[in-house]
């Protein structure tokens, strides 16, 4: 039997347990309500008035020439602004009041800024009537580094923020600003260099954060801080005192000539190596305004593609050499200065004379589009297309952004004319590295190197990262390099521009190319020209490639516009590299004609 007494002490413990259910029930509810239902907007409020971060922000690296002279680089500026709240809030706060009172660091901020004090209490005052939790208030674009260690050492940093950014300057200007290239307005890379090898410029970026009350101060222990890590130093195989010396040059030869533009390439024939890569007109990246206007933000050395005409009339000599049989001397062609092939091709050459049994060394001397053709066609289509892809056409040599990889054509689709054009560098194109790149494997015994630009990646760890070797091969026999050298020099001497292009002291190789332009309507422009030269030199040991073109030379329309300024480019070439002159004299000269 149950009696009272034993009753209310159960009866107590049950009361007491219900109690302590409904109390864990609350609990479990909120519980649920703060971290679930309402979570996000909790980490919300928690973010916005107690966890603060700041961005560290690394510089980008800089582009050097192949000297270490520097070509861009990064300036650190500061971004000042204000929180209007945090100065009200500190000033309401008659507990905590800070050290130093807003009329006081308001006076000294606008001091070191060159601002107006009461102008600036003025301003903040303004943004908290417009809103009493107005979180910014810009101060001041563009702080030196003298300006931010000043602020910084005001101890204001809960109002006053002080932001880093970069600026990209460019100390040597257009010096080779078309190949550097340049960076738009959030910093993105966009053309050249800065683009090609964004990976190694491109810093990685830190944080520094903390937390605060709502009243703004920071709470001691609560910083923690990632630092960034700049941006790699790329070096450039570029020479710039070459560079701006090339540039000055084509600038002044391509206006004597009434051109629309110039080029000039520099290659080193051991390595494969740009030295120079000029052009005008050119870019200044300090000034892209100008640069959008005259259209040179993309680099037409690099992007432009041109039927290359005679200079690879030694790439056809090249194919019948080693698979015809045909030597410097001998067999000889007949040739008259216009023929029609029994196809119906009618071919010309661009000067009248009679008709002469032409040597190939002859055919290239006078540049004979007649013999050549007739020379060509003693290899099958296949054969001279896979020389041409061996010397480089229809492939890009560096993979510089916007760079043209030329148009070669399959012999399916060359037609009677094509069949050819294509023996004298004509229905296919190439651009001036390519070029350049055809006549390093001349000039290096037939061994083509890949052609380079950057030098090296050297990150801020000190860690140097060299890009991986270029690509060698040997596509043409030593003996046949020899003979085109050979052949080449005599172009130099016995040529229509022999004494335009002599360098005294050394001696050179030469030939030229003129171009027609395509109109747009599926023709040719009439009169005008797109001209180039390449040679190296000296013959007896050679150390440099030089390509130079004309857009439209108007003065002189033929390739022999190009002369002065490859008589200059291989001139001052010879000097910036202090190569020795050549040391033996010329071969007996190459008969032309039977």
């Amino acid at each position: 039997m149950t009696t009272r007494a034993t009753r209310t002490p159960r009866r107590r413990t049950v009361v007491a347990l219900a109690v302590i259910l409904s109390v864990l029930a609350a609990f479990i509810v909120r519980l649920v309500d703060i971290q679930i239902v309402r979570a996000d907007e909790h980490v919300t409020q928690s973010l916005e008035y107690i966890s603060r971060g700041t961005p560290i922000y690394g510089d980008r690296g800089s582009i050097v020439d192949s000297t270490g002279s520097v070509l861009a680089e990064s300036v650190t500026v500061y971004d000042a602004q204000l929180s209007p709240q945090v100065i009200r809030l500190l000033e309401e706060d008659d507990k905590n009041p800070p050290k130093t009172p807003w009329a006081e660091a308001s006076t000294r901020i606008a001091e070191i800024l060159g601002l107006d004090a009461d102008k600036l209490r003025a301003d903040v005052a303004a943004a908290l009537e417009a809103d009493p939790d107005s979180q910014y208030l810009p101060l001041m674009k563009g702080v030196t580094a003298e300006q931010y260690i000043e602020l910084r050492d005001l101890k204001v940093s809960s109002y006053l923020s002080l932001k880093a950014r970069e600026v990209r300057v460019y100390p040597n200007g257009a010096v080779a600003g078309n190949v550097v290239g340049f960076l738009d307005g959030t910093g993105t890379a966009q053309a050249g260099i800065e683009k090609m090898d964004d990976r190694c410029l491109a810093p990685t970026n830190g944080e520094e954060s903390y937390r605060t009350g709502k009243d703004g101060v920071v709470i001691p222990g609560s910083e923690s801080r990632t630092d960034a890590v700049d941006g790699g130093t790329v070096q450039l195989t570029i020479n710039a005192d070459l560079q701006w010396y090339m540039q000055q040059m084509i600038a002044e030869e391509a206006q004597a000539q009434g051109a629309q533009g110039g080029t000039v390439t520099v290659v080193e024939v051991a390595t494969g190596k740009i030295r120079a890569a000029a052009e005008w007109p050119t870019m200044d990246p300090n000034d892209l305004n100008a640069a959008s206007q005259n259209g040179t933000l993309v680099s037409k050395l690099f992007s432009y593609p041109f039927e290359p005409g005679s200079t690879f009339k030694a790439v056809t000599a090249a194919a019948v050499m080693e698979n015809a049989g045909v030597t410097m001397t001998s067999p000889t062609v007949s040739a008259s200065s216009k023929e029609k092939f029994d196809n119906g091709a009618v071919i010309n050459d661009a000067f009248v004379h009679p008709t002469y049994q032409y040597t190939l060394a002859g055919a290239l001397i006078d540049s004979s589009n007649v013999a050549l053709s007739k020379f060509g066609t003693m290899v099958s289509p296949d054969v001279r297309y896979d020389y041409l892809q061996r010397f480089g056409v229809g492939e890009s040599t560096i993979g510089f952004p916007s760079e043209a990889s030329g148009m070669l054509h399959p012999t399916s689709d060359w037609d009677n004319q094509s069949l050819y054009t294509t023996t004298f560098g004509q229905y296919f194109t190439v651009t001036a590295p390519q070029l350049a790149g055809a006549y390093q494997a001349i000039a290096n015994g037939g061994e083509k190197i890949g052609l380079s630009l950057i030098e090296s990646c050297t990150a801020t760890d000190g860690t140097v990262i060299t890009p991986d070797a270029p690509t060698t091969e040997q596509i043409i026999q030593p003996q046949t390099a020899a003979d085109l050298t050979r052949m080449l020099e005599n172009v130099a001497v016995q040529g229509g521009n022999a004494e335009r292009i002599q360098v005294p002291g050394y001696r050179v190789t030469s030939k030229t190319g003129t171009a027609q332009i395509e109109d747009g309507n599926g023709g040719y422009k009439q009169g005008v020209y797109y001209t180039s030269m390449v040679g190296f030199a000296p013959v007896d040991d050679p150390q440099y490639v030089v390509v130079v073109t004309l857009d439209q030379p108007t003065r002189i329309t033929s390739s022999a516009a190009t002369a002065s300024a490859f008589q200059k480019a291989m001139t001052q070439t010879m000097k910036t590299y202090r190569v020795m002159p050549s040391s033996s004299p010329m071969d007996a000269l190459l008969p032309k004609f039977e």
